[in-house]
């Protein structure tokens, strides 16, 4: 007698998409003009501009943390999006209150979400693409339906403000995005985020002390290891070359060509790298968001604070606002050596 059959399986449901419902930015409001470096550094006004494209950027005042600029990036966020609630909360961020426990729990708390799962992840200036990405696999998995994606740096806490190199392109500030879960169709949706990094390279861009590879050897570090440290012409080669690889393979991936990209909202490293990243991809400059300028490189808050200032449409950012509707590619580089990519049809979002 032949064995009954198993009735098969019902069909599972294809996976929710990540769509973007909202979005918020925060700078600090102590402003620190090229003047007032010159004060203190050997350059000038024009050395800087000619080189960063940098007229001033943000500071945080003394006592104040990554988190503090995180919360206020979330809250704007959750604002846009027309819900206070989230599910989970990552935070994308290489200046971490404290080395543990992690700075996204305090984050959550402060914003009311206490009880939602919240980490951090360190990718430096490629932290909101991979953050973004986790969220989006929350969503996918069906561990969240909302989820907040921060990313925040107080980088002026690990430059040696004494390098002339590092000290008048960084500063501090916060951008955030609200995901919810949703259909692949919809403006808004994530497309698949490209990622990809190169540790071979590590040395080009880091801090070399504070971590268990100089603490295991029980020795003190020198001053300098302590602060950010970048290999200024390497560093401006692969970026290049990698933003340039990714963004092809997002673009690629969403069915469009480069020439239908309305807008490149790319990390905002130096003006010369946004640049050469437009002329790599045959692009014209005018479709480049930008707002290095008046905030200078915010590390991995730089795409999310120049989405929600152009969200905005504030005059200082060049490229004009975003309508509902454009085709962004997002693009970033930074230490690890990490990168990403990715696209998505702009949603209608309050301004």
């Amino acid at each position: 007698m032949a064995a009954a059959r198993r009735p098969a399986a019902p069909a599972r449901p294809p996976a929710p998409a990540a769509v973007l419902c909202g979005v918020g930015g925060w700078v600090p409001p102590r402003e620190v003009t090229n003047a007032e470096l010159s004060r203190r550094l050997d350059t000038s006004d024009e050395w800087i501009r000619s080189r960063t494209g940098i007229r001033e950027r943000r500071m945080i005042n003394p006592g104040e943390a990554t988190s503090d600029l995180a919360v206020e990036a979330g809250r704007l966020a959750l604002k846009s999006s027309g819900e206070a609630d989230a599910d989970a909360v990552v935070l994308a961020t290489t200046t971490p209150d404290r080395p543990c426990p992690g700075t996204a729990p305090e984050v959550a708390h402060r914003l009311g979400l206490t009880g939602a799962a919240a980490f951090d992840v360190s990718a430096v200036c490629t932290g909101f693409l991979y953050a973004l990405a986790a969220g989006q696999g929350l969503i996918a998995a069906g561990t969240a339906r909302r989820v907040l994606v921060i990313a925040a740096d107080a980088f002026t806490t690990i430059i040696d403000p004494a390098d002339r190199g590092t000290a008048v392109i960084f500063a501090d500030g916060a951008g955030a995005v609200v995901l919810r879960a949703g259909g692949p169709d919809e403006p808004g949706a994530l497309g698949r985020v490209v990622l990809g990094s190169d540790g071979e390279r590590a040395e080009l861009i880091q801090v070399p002390a504070g971590g268990s590879r100089q603490r295991s050897t029980g020795r003190p570090a020198p001053a300098r290891d302590h602060y950010f440290q970048m290999r200024g012409r390497e560093t401006f080669r692969q970026a290049v070359g990698h933003m340039s690889a990714a963004s092809r393979a997002a673009v690629a991936d969403a069915g469009w060509r480069l020439a239908d990209v309305d807008r490149v909202v790319a990390h905002q490293a130096n003006a010369r790298i946004l640049a050469a990243v437009a002329d790599e991809l045959e692009l014209a400059e005018d479709r480049l968001l930008s707002n290095i300028a008046h905030v200078g490189n915010t590390g991995g808050a730089s795409i999310p604070l120049l989405l929600a200032q152009a969200q905005e449409g504030l005059p200082s950012v060049s490229g004009g606002r975003l309508a509902a509707g454009d085709r962004l590619l997002l693009t970033a580089f930074g230490a690890g050596l990490a990168w990403g990519a990715t696209a998505l049809l702009w949603p209608d979002l309050p301004g």
